[in-house]
């Protein structure tokens, strides 16, 4: 990536947490404040923890869409098997584990969910768990939020070409999406002015205070929308 073109970006995202365009991102902080205020992967009714840490006043977007419904699925996979879910969520959040590779193990558990669901349920036409690589890391960003942040390939593919990267990634690679987004972390938690104007557009108590990588993912589309 270059350097020059990275400062430049940062001075254009500057704009653009002072628009209007910022506010209307302002659900994703609210989401994932709901989700730090109730995720307990401990809680005895998972399904209902589940619930209520996907939750928006504005909108369901994040979990719910034309033919994209991964809160539905998980929750009638953790209704029917929840110490399995519980599992599989465990699995996933252990940091200590390949990150590529829990992402991987916890697509290929919700099949198995899927397979079981459709034996149960003979008369289902349910055919899709929806859990792709998006839905994964948004779990990893509500539980880790200086750690990880949301994942979208092609806004990724095409931030990497906007900041000159001479190695644009062809194909999903989630583990090198992490390492760069905490990378762009770094030059934007060095900016006093970026955290002041983000901390401006924030209400107390409906969204999350503290520094979280989900700035990256405003940053990765304000860079993917607006070549320099």
């Amino acid at each position: 990536m270059n350097l020059q073109k990275i400062q430049s970006y940062i001075t254009l995202f500057k704009r653009y947490l002072k628009s209007a365009e910022a506010e209307r991102h302002l659900y994703k902080w609210e989401s994932l404040k709901c989700f730090q205020d109730n995720w307990d992967i401990a809680a005895p009714d998972i399904a209902k923890m589940y619930d209520a840490s996907l939750r928006n006043t504005q909108t369901t977007r994040l979990w719910k869409g034309d033919n994209y419904t991964p809160k539905r699925m998980m929750l009638l996979f953790a209704n029917m098997t929840p110490d399995y879910v519980r599992h599989c969520f465990k699995d996933l959040l252990e940091e200590e584990k390949n990150i590529a590779d829990r992402v991987d193990r916890f697509i290929f558990y919700c099949g198995e969910m899927l397979t079981e669901y459709k034996i149960q349920n003979g008369l289902s036409i349910e055919n899709n768990h929806y859990h792709d690589y998006f839905i994964i890391s948004l779990y990893l960003t509500f539980c880790f939020p200086k750690q990880y942040t949301f994942y979208d390939f092609p806004t990724f593919q095409k931030s990497m070409r906007h900041l000159g990267s001479r190695n644009i990634p062809k194909q999903n690679d989630i583990e090198r999406f992490f390492k760069i987004s905490r990378t762009l972390w770094k030059f934007l938690e060095k900016d006093e002015e970026v955290w002041n104007l983000h901390q401006k557009r924030l209400y107390s108590l409906n969204h999350y205070q503290e520094q979280s990588l989900l700035l990256v993912h405003e940053f990765f589309n304000v860079i993917a929308e607006r070549e320099i």
